[in-house]
């Protein structure tokens, strides 16, 4: 090897060597830094809290009778406190320091739970969205929209203006938004029940024998599809807004007793009216539309 090539190779190996280090910094970046990872043990229907001020939260069901928690901290001065009490797993966001600014009190989770897992989740701001959980469920929100496939149990959610999607959803759904839409898609709930005061309202699912179905709002549109199978007794009343049908009604008894005084109101049975079907709205319109 000539002097000059040895030269070479040593400044390489000397440049490699200052790059090790430097490598390792990198590993070991904020940005690793601010993500937590918790594992918990659990029996069977265990119950998980979550109170988050900010953030995208999803959760799925898994196999293992463990709960795991992934949270990505946007700063470092975002503690997550995490912990088991029993068989409740609570798990809270907080600021560690003062100075933190309510815009970056922010944290992301990532959590898998048994099936059976019962939820408790506040989460103000962001998107909460989970999938085949089959235990019981409540979701408070402000701003955070909510997302559900495939879950069961009695849910209930609340929010103030987020939206919120059913996919595949059974069991008992109570839903309460003051200006968020909602979503029923493909749902198989022997009982729902939704208002809202200026969100649309979709209903596109199965009405089971002996079900409740009650759909409120103030305005915007409500509209409920069906098809030739479904069987139930249909009321439909918007006080200053239209009703459109297309299920062919029988009327109901002593139908001459309703009257201008109730808007524009539509009483009836489809099939054998084996469901009860309730749509309310002041002054938004209501659809009642075959299925394609």
């Amino acid at each position: 090897m000539n002097s000059s090539a040895s030269k070479s190779l040593s400044v390489a190996w000397k440049s490699s060597g200052l790059l090790m280090p430097c490598l390792l910094l990198l590993a070991a970046s904020p940005a690793s830094a601010d993500r937590l990872v918790q594992r918990f043990k659990v029996d069977s229907r265990p119950v998980i809290t979550l109170h988050n001020p900010n953030g995208h939260v999803t959760i799925k069901a898994w196999t293992k009778s463990e709960v795991m928690i992934v949270a990505d901290r946007v700063s470092s001065q975002v503690a997550v406190d995490a912990g088991k009490t029993g068989n409740r797993v609570d798990i809270t966001t907080r600021q560690i320091s003062d100075s933190l600014s309510p815009a970056q009190l922010i944290a992301d989770y990532q959590i898998n739970v048994p099936e059976d897992a019962e939820l408790q989740i506040h989460d103000d701001s962001g998107m909460v969205t989970v999938t085949s959980v089959l235990g019981d469920m409540n979701v408070d929100t402000i701003g955070a929209g909510v997302d559900l496939e495939d879950a069961a149990g009695y849910l209930t959610v609340n929010t103030v203006g987020g939206a919120f999607q059913c996919m595949r959803c059974a069991g008992r759904l109570e839903v309460s938004s003051i200006s968020g839409s909602l979503r029923f898609m493909d749902t198989r709930s022997y009982h729902v029940r939704a208002k809202t005061s200026t969100g649309n309202i979709l209903f596109d699912g199965e009405f089971l024998p002996n079900g409740m179905y009650h759909l409120r709002n103030y305005s915007g549109n409500i509209e409920v599809r069906f098809s030739p199978a479904d069987s139930f007794d249909l009321s439909a009343t918007s006080l200053k807004g239209a009703v459109h049908n297309e299920a062919k009604l029988a009327p109901p008894p002593h139908a001459d007793r309703w009257n201008a005084k109730y808007g524009n109101s539509l009483f009836g049975t489809f099939n054998t009216g084996r469901a009860k079907v309730e749509l309310t709205s002041f002054d938004g319109t209501i659809n009642i539309v075959k299925r394609d």
